[in-house]
């Protein structure tokens, strides 16, 4: 057997990609509240095989599984408060199915999210944002954080990302790149649309807390997931709602693409599997929109 060939199918030790794991997404910085890490200890020792998701459903799961993979790493935990699996729902089939198998299950959730230099920062450097700053910040950016995917002077960690786009757009452009870069064919707005955007505020999953951190910082608007009515109704500034999975989605799949290209020189094959958006628009007097699964 050939050296390549020997590679490809090689085992890595769990340890060893939980430290890489840990390395972009440390459990250290996420949140008080939350639950990143490992969610399901699994019984295998190794593993050549990575996917990375979403969300730890049973559907996602299954096909992790089915696929040959051992080591499942999702954006959300399985739960954030433990509960015992006293009845036979979602929770209590991805434990059948993870532990059945010797499956890890590990979360990297606002331990990633705090991480600019990572795939959290997508939006920073898809729309080439300058004089960036964070809108939460949590502490300073770990020494190994990779300064070529950060813009100058930005050192922190923390939640939402504000800077200045490379040139004013008008309101339907930045919506017309927004919707290029996420899929999604419509949004939700709070407040009166600018006539020009030229510093933008993004915050993936939910982050429409951050309202006033980004009126404060300038931002023409804040793009983030969750708005809620109130929230709405109070806004400082225009918030537009792009629904809490496409920005997460992405990020997501560029964090498998992160580890392809570390892992796979190593042997571990690493593959990102779509999640599902829960909400789907209906169209008073046609049908749902929703993509086929």
């Amino acid at each position: 057997m050939s050296t390549g060939k020997r590679l490809l199918f090689s085992r890595m030790q769990i340890a060893d990609i939980i430290r890489r794991i840990e390395r972009a997404a440390d459990p250290r910085h996420a949140a008080a509240w939350d639950r990143s890490g490992i969610q399901i200890a699994g019984s295998v020792d190794a593993c050549e095989k990575l996917a990375v998701g979403l969300d730890p459903t049973p559907a996602t799961v299954k096909a992790a599984l089915d696929w040959g993979a051992r080591f499942i790493l999702t954006h959300h935990p399985l739960l954030l408060v433990p509960r015992l699996p006293d009845r036979r729902d979602a929770y209590h089939e991805v434990l059948r199915l993870t532990l059945s198998n010797g499956a890890w299950l590990y979360a990297a959730h606002t331990s990633l999210d705090v991480r600019p230099d990572g795939p959290a920062g997508w939006t920073m450097r898809d729309f080439g944002l300058a004089n960036v700053s964070v809108l939460e910040p949590t502490g300073p950016l770990p020494d190994h954080a990779d300064p070529a995917r950060l813009p100058d002077g930005l050192r922190e960690m923390g939640f939402g990302l504000v800077g200045d786009l490379p040139a004013p757009l008008p309101y339907g452009a930045f919506l017309d790149i927004l919707a290029g870069l996420t899929g999604r064919t419509f949004f939700t707005l709070a407040g009166r649309p600018p006539e020009n955007i030229a510093r933008a505020a993004f915050c993936p999953g939910s982050g429409s807390d951050l309202a006033q951190a980004a009126a404060q910082a300038r931002a023409d608007i804040l793009v983030t997931g969750d708005l809620k009515y109130h929230q709405a109704l109070e806004a400082p500034l225009p918030v537009l709602d792009v629904g809490h999975f496409c920005l997460e989605e992405r990020m997501m799949r560029l964090l498998a693409d992160t580890f392809a290209e570390e892992l796979g020189p190593l042997g571990v094959e690493v593959r990102h599997f779509p999640g599902r958006d829960p909400l789907a628009p209906c169209l008073v007097g046609g049908q749902t929109r929703r993509k086929p699964e």
